[in-house]
């Protein structure tokens, strides 16, 4: 806690005046002047009070000693867990710009293009539960400098022949690619970390920890080799894209130059240890039953990344209120026939099953966390960190799928079986071709029973795609069973 030289008062970081502010006289303090003694620039630690949920093991740090009263990670509203600790220093901090209102704004025009959102997400103290929390990343600086020289060829056809002209391209590169960030923390998700980037590194200011005066931080826990490889590659890249712009390179393709990661040698391209950096971010947390959905806005720039759940009720309102008047014109302007209907319906029966298997892949990875490095790389335990891949989105072994889709509670699948039925239902009808019109509307409604089944479910397994698996982070001292 930082307090006010005239009267005592605690001092908070103000983002509107990017001042260090005394809640009580108002006077306002440059936050390189407030230095607490243990906490000098020469230092490469500085006090923080971390804050463990003894729910899930989450844990925040603060310069404050005040109680965190709910826990951003799993929505749990309890008193957490404190302890004093020394953290590591981080380089840089880029300050909060966007204050709590600005942040709510965001939210709001966001949540707004969701007419299908539940109404809590609305709600005045949901929305009023957006947490300032600066994220660790890691920040790389890559540079490329020295003699290119790359072998080229272009082909083209010729009347009957395919000719392919070499050539041997040089020249000097001279590029450097500054603060390629990545999230530190495995707490925080890769996906919503990519969601509300960029961040405008021009504003980045060295660290001292009275920034974090009135806010919160992510604790870092992940390796600083492990995007080591993605920062060499993304420069790489985007040095190919340059040099291909070049009238020299016009039409001319680079072999090897679409793996990144290989032309490293070619470009002469080298990567300087990574420095600790924060960044700002508002943070909520939405908890229904055994899942959460987060909210989280940009604190520098505004951008918002949301989970956002359907109402079922509002949808299956809706959805009837359109099918009526639709249904309605169908039946007075055009006459279809009682076969183009059931083919129809066993059109929509397939692709319901297929959309359905889909979402299963997608609710397995999301719960498996699958696209998170940092995630990964800290359940991987002693694995190098260039070993780390994240799994294709398609790829799934069966021998984890089925008992993922046989267990219990609200994940169990079960909704494609309404599809299934539907076509057993029409596929024997459509295939001998009965005479009387009643077969083909009695496969036809029963198809559609069964597709109404697939759906009805399906929006259920979307709210479990837009929602997320409780955080346990054992590392952490979490209670599986809390």
């Amino acid at each position: 806690m930082y307090e006010c030289q005239n009267c005592g008062g605690n001092l908070k970081f103000d983002i509107d005046s990017q001042q260090l502010k005394c809640d009580y006289c108002l006077t306002v303090y440059d936050p390189y002047q407030v230095i607490k003694e243990n906490d000098a620039v020469e230092s490469e630690m500085f006090d923080a009070t971390i804050f463990t949920c003894p729910q899930c093991g989450g844990e925040i740090l603060s310069t404050d000693n005040s109680a965190a009263e709910f826990c951003s990670f799993c929505g749990a509203s309890t008193i957490l867990s404190s302890r004093i600790s020394r953290q590591m220093r981080p380089a840089h901090i880029i300050p909060f710009k966007q204050n709590k209102n600005a942040c709510k704004k965001a939210y709001l025009n966001r949540i707004k293009r969701a007419p299908f959102a539940p109404r809590e997400l609305k709600d005045e103290k949901c929305i009023d539960s957006f947490r300032g929390i600066y994220m660790p990343y890691w920040s790389y600086t890559v540079t490329q400098q020295g003699p290119v020289s790359v072998r080229g060829q272009k082909s083209y056809t010729k009347g009957n022949y395919r000719y392919t002209d070499y050539y041997d391209l040089t020249g000097d590169i001279d590029a450097a690619y500054n603060h390629l960030s990545y999230d530190a923390s495995s707490s925080f998700s890769d996906n919503i970390s990519e969601q509300i980037a960029p961040f405008h590194t021009r504003e980045m200011k060295e660290f001292t920890p009275s920034f974090l005066s009135g806010f919160y931080a992510d604790t870092a826990d992940v390796s600083g080799d492990l995007y080591k490889n993605d920062a060499v590659a993304l420069a790489n890249s985007t040095s190919c894209q340059e040099i291909k712009k070049s009238p020299a390179f016009s039409g001319i393709s680079i072999p090897g130059s679409k793996n990144n990661f290989e032309m490293t040698n070619t470009l002469h391209t080298w990567c300087e240890p990574p420095k600790r950096v924060m960044y700002p971010v508002w943070f909520m947390s939405y908890r229904k039953d055994d899942r959460v959905a987060y909210a989280t806005v940009n604190g520098q720039t505004g951008k918002v990344s949301a989970d956002i759940p359907v109402d079922l009720r509002k949808y299956t309102l809706c959805s009837v209120l359109l099918a009526l008047p639709i249904f309605v014109f169908l039946n007075l302007f055009f006459t279809i026939r009682p076969k183009i209907v059931l083919s129809c319906a066993m059109f929509l029966a397939a692709a319901a099953f297929f959309i359905y298997i889909m979402e299963i892949l997608k609710i397995y990875h999301r719960d498996k966390r699958s696209d998170d490095r940092g995630y990964l790389a800290r359940q991987a335990g002693g694995i190098p960190p260039h070993k780390i891949r994240k799994e294709p989105s398609g790829s799934v072994p069966l021998k984890e799928l089925l008992p993922f889709c046989l267990t219990s509670g609200r994940l169990r699948v079960y909704g494609f079986t309404g599809s299934l039925a539907a076509m057993a239902a029409a596929i024997p009808i459509w295939i001998f071709n009965p005479v009387s019109d009643l077969w083909y509307y009695a496969g036809t409604i029963a198809a559609f029973i069964g597709i109404l089944f697939t759906i009805t479910d399906l929006i259920r397994k979307y709210n479990i795609l837009a929602t997320r698996k409780l955080p346990q982070f054992d590392r952490r001292g979490g209670d599986d069973n809390a």
